[in-house]
């Protein structure tokens, strides 16, 4: 069965098990989610991720973080979906809780936080809030 939409169920999964207190998640791996979970890493909103080759698509295992028994990763929202794209120009990037939370947007430079594609003067596609 195909799924419409691989990120949003992506970020489903992530925001489940964080509200589950599970300590890792497995997601179906594209290169996209791996681009997505190296910015959370980077971040600092999961311990780490790894790549398990249980399924012929393989697997991407995080490990999520908390503080205090509370999620690090405490909000998650899809902008950009399959029938309704969103795109900013650098100009307009979008700043997230004023620059608390992180906005990830892919560019014709790879997939990058909104900091980084304002640093870099570049626009794109907005893929997600996370804060």
């Amino acid at each position: 069965m195909s799924m419409t939409d691989p990120i949003a169920d992506f970020l489903t999964r992530l925001r489940n098990a964080a509200t589950a207190r599970q300590r890792k998640v497995d997601v179906p791996a594209s290169n996209l989610k791996r681009a997505i979970a190296k910015i959370l890493y980077e971040q600092h909103y999961i311990d780490k991720y790894l790549d398990v080759e249980a399924a012929p698509q393989g697997v991407i295992r995080i490990y999520l973080k908390y503080y205090d028994g509370r999620p690090v990763l405490s909000g998650l929202r899809r902008v950009s979906v399959p029938g309704r794209r969103v795109y900013a120009g650098a100009a307009e990037m979008p700043r997230v809780l004023n620059g608390l939370g992180v906005a990830i947007v892919s560019t014709n430079r790879g997939v990058m936080t909104d900091k980084d594609a304002r640093r870099l003067n570049v626009g794109g596609e907005i893929i997600c809030y996370i804060w």
